[in-house]
């Protein structure tokens, strides 16, 4: 499992009905030091996530076939998953405590 931050999502045409009850979130993931930042410059990949994360939304993803794995037996066409919504990080060997606060969720919004 990894740590990203939600920058955007993306809208399907016509999703599969397999993709219904979510929304395909776009995340950049986020290293130890880009933590530390608040930013990251990696790639951006795409997540399906169906917890609701907002945008700037600090979250744990997982990806490849463990990311298939909660919606068993049931198949859906997804590499990544948003695992967890993530409400504050406190960053070990920091002065003080790094804080990164929750973004505005997206409940009910693209579903």
């Amino acid at each position: 499992m990894r740590l990203a931050r939600t920058i955007g999502t993306v809208t399907l045409v016509e999703p599969h009905a397999s993709m219904r009850g979510g929304a395909l979130r776009l995340l950049v993931p986020l290293g130890p030091d880009d933590l530390a930042a608040g930013d990251g410059a990696a790639e951006p990949l795409v997540a399906w996530d169906d917890l609701g994360a907002g945008d700037g939304q600090l979250v744990a993803f997982s990806e490849g076939g463990e990311a298939a794995q909660p919606f068993r037996p049931a198949d859906k066409p997804v590499d990544a998953y948003v695992a967890a919504l993530i409400d504050s990080l406190d960053l070990a060997g920091t002065t003080g405590t790094t804080r990164h606060p929750t973004a505005t969720r997206n409940v009910g919004k693209n579903r």
